[in-house]
């Protein structure tokens, strides 16, 4: 969709632009708050399955990946790794509050400058849980580029505290959260126009204002 690539080109190089002073800040603030460069990179599958990585700011201690020193000394097991629950101790003070506010995210305006994501779409998994999906869905989700927000994502924006509740929470997200995302994802991506996707921003913002 053409015009759907306009769009989101148009409002992520806005957004860039108009939130620069604000990413200095928190930049200075999370190297303030913690050692460590303040972006963070993972990787996540994109459309076709392709790999790209993904840019947030970095709300967790620096070596906070699989296999870590931060995992370790916590000892987290190499799912939950990969899965934020509840009071995760890796958290620094400064992500506490970007993760509240979901600004952790706004970094991922890059990726859709580069193409990697759109505003609206599936929400972008690690490739250990792209593997669960079955594979008639798995064709369908990853159709389309991977968004930055949706509305599993909207639904599950408290999604960390809900595994915290777990007594397994790796299970729980595969077994029980996954299953309803991937239903989400793929009515998003069958019945997908402009004005969904404008809905969608509109709640994702209403939801943040009011959360």
């Amino acid at each position: 969709m053409l015009a759907k690539r306009l769009f989101d080109l148009l409002a992520a190089l806005a957004g860039l632009i108009l939130l620069a002073p604000a990413a200095l800040l928190i930049a200075l603030w999370i190297r303030c708050d913690s050692p460590g460069p303040a972006l963070y990179r993972q990787w996540r599958v994109g459309r076709h399955g392709r790999p790209f990585r993904i840019y947030k700011w970095r709300t967790m201690v620096a070596d906070n990946g699989a296999g870590g020193k931060a995992d370790a000394k916590v000892g987290l097991p190499a799912g939950v790794r990969q899965l934020t629950v509840g009071h995760d101790p890796r958290i620094t003070r400064a992500g506490r509050v970007l993760r509240a506010r979901k600004l952790d995210e706004l970094p991922q305006l890059l990726n859709v400058v580069l193409g990697d994501m759109s505003l609206v779409g599936p929400r972008p998994e690690v490739p250990r849980y792209v593997a669960c999906y079955p594979p008639a869905v798995r064709d369908i989700v990853l159709s389309v580029p991977p968004g930055i927000t949706d509305w599993a994502a909207i639904r599950y924006r408290d999604e960390s505290r809900l595994l915290g509740e777990a007594a397994d929470p790796e299970r729980t997200y595969v077994a029980t959260i996954l299953p309803i995302k991937l239903g989400y994802y793929q009515r998003y991506v069958q019945r997908r126009t402009f004005c969904t996707d404008l809905h969608i921003l509109a709640s994702t913002v209403r939801a943040l204002v009011r959360r």
